[in-house]
């Protein structure tokens, strides 16, 4: 997969730089893959990625990061930049990142946010499948970096809880308060959902209700989409450019 790059963090330092920055428990790579985030101190989405343990250098704890390439670079920019006096080490690896649903080879690792979707493996060589995952996605609803995942975003909008991308007993990291005010609310009040769709429209085009905006749409697949919802004004029919949009 040439759309995902991999960033190596090691040094004695590395478990507490990390836990301190992520939305989930570092300690959880010791049984697998960990889905996270890094928040702004506002607690809205800089980006998503993956990690997982890897191999130690001269007995020093590393993790390798699995994000998207297109967010890379600003990732590895902002922790150099909370780096400060910790003592760790940043840099890209040169492995690649392999996924599928298929068989899985040696040493892949499950997929935290959905049994459906698979497994992900780090190697010398892309082992990928031909997986539909825009198809995967929509039907579990699943957000992706860049589409659906923007710097408005807020995780817990975009279903962080329910894919296993945030803990709520680790302590600190930057964006928590309010990522832990908007979890007691009573409830949210708009959300990533999948609606019913009859036709297209490009993604990012507002939906309207009754003459107010609703919402906005995302991927698209098989009758079904993504889309950001206000759920009190997203009630009857409703339009995306020329698309009809219902609730499901």
């Amino acid at each position: 997969m040439t759309d995902r790059t991999l960033i190596r963090v090691h040094g004695p330092q590395s478990r507490d730089f990390l836990q301190g920055l992520m939305t989930n428990d570092i300690a959880k790579t010791d049984q697998g893959l960990v889905y996270a985030a890094l928040l702004t101190p506002q607690g809205k989405y800089i980006v998503d990625f993956f990690v997982s343990p890897d191999a130690a250098v001269d007995g020093e704890t590393a993790f390798l990061i699995d994000v998207a390439a297109t967010h890379a670079p600003a990732l590895a920019q902002r922790l150099t930049m909370y780096k400060l006096r910790a003592a760790v080490d940043i840099a890209q690896s040169p492995l690649m990142v392999s996924r599928g649903t298929g068989d899985a080879p040696h040493g892949a690792l499950r997929d935290p946010r959905h049994t459906a979707l698979g497994w992900r493996f780090y190697g010398e060589s892309d082992v990928s499948d031909t997986t539909d995952w825009d198809a995967l996605r929509v039907a579990h609803i699943i957000p992706e970096t860049g589409v659906e995942l923007t710097p408005e975003t807020y995780i817990l909008e975009a279903g962080f809880e329910r894919l296993n991308g945030v803990d709520f007993r680790k302590g600190c990291y930057v964006g928590q308060e309010i990522a832990a005010r908007m979890k007691h609310k009573t409830e949210l009040n708009k959300g990533l959902v999948q609606v019913a769709i009859s036709g297209r429209a490009p993604v990012g085009t507002e939906i309207v209700a009754q003459g107010k905006i609703a919402g906005t749409l995302y991927t698209q697949s098989g009758g079904l989409a993504l889309a950001y919802l206000r759920f009190a004004r997203a009630t009857g029919d409703m339009l995306a450019d020329d698309a009809l949009i219902s609730r499901i």
